[in-house]
Order: C-alpha cells, then sequence, then structure tokens
C-alpha cells in the first residue's frame, strides 16, 4: 500500500513538471491564406491571437481580443470534460487534471 502511494507521489511531481514545461512551450500557427495567427502554449492556453490588416484598426483589437477570449474557454471547457471522464474511469480526480 505504502508502495503505491509513494508512486502516486512520484507521479504527481512528475506531472507538475511536465505542467510547467508545457505552460512555457509557445508556438505559433498561421491560417493558409495568412490572414490569422495564433500564439499558443503546450498547456492549449491561446496567448495571443493578431489579423493582418484589412479592417480597422479598433475592429480588429476587439476581433483579436475575442477569438484570444473564444479559443481559451472553448478549451477549458474541453479540459473540463476530459478530466470528468478521467474522473468516472480512475474513481477520483487526479492531480493536475483540472
Amino acid at each position: 500500500m505504502f508502495d503505491k502511494m509513494k508512486g502516486l507521489l512520484e507521479m504527481q511531481k512528475k506531472m507538475q513538471i511536465i505542467k510547467q514545461e508545457l505552460d512555457n512551450a509557445n508556438f505559433d500557427i498561421a491560417s493558409s491564406d495568412g490572414l490569422v495567427k495564433i500564439t499558443m502554449n503546450g498547456s492549449q492556453e491561446v496567448k495571443e491571437v493578431i489579423i493582418k490588416n484589412g479592417i480597422q484598426e479598433s475592429e480588429k483589437v476587439d476581433l483579436e481580443r475575442s477569438l484570444k477570449d473564444t479559443f481559451n474557454r472553448s478549451i477549458k471547457h474541453s479540459q473540463e470534460i476530459a478530466a470528468k471522464k478521467m474522473r468516472d474511469v480512475v474513481g477520483f480526480n487526479l492531480p493536475g487534471l483540472t
């Protein structure tokens, strides 16, 4: 029993290290037409949305902010669904899965 608890604690520490690494890993993806660029980290958090010129600056800023917020909320929702499914499978909440 003690060995299992020790193994779970070690796994939790490894998961925390991986989460920190994912939080710090950023990447950019551009749309195929080059009009939109999204910067995201490895934890699926949208850091920035950039839209190429072509609309008024005030509209562009609002649209970029709205896209960023919408992406982040949809990703968070998908993570919550995944965490619930994992809870249902293992019977308890796994640390680090929201």
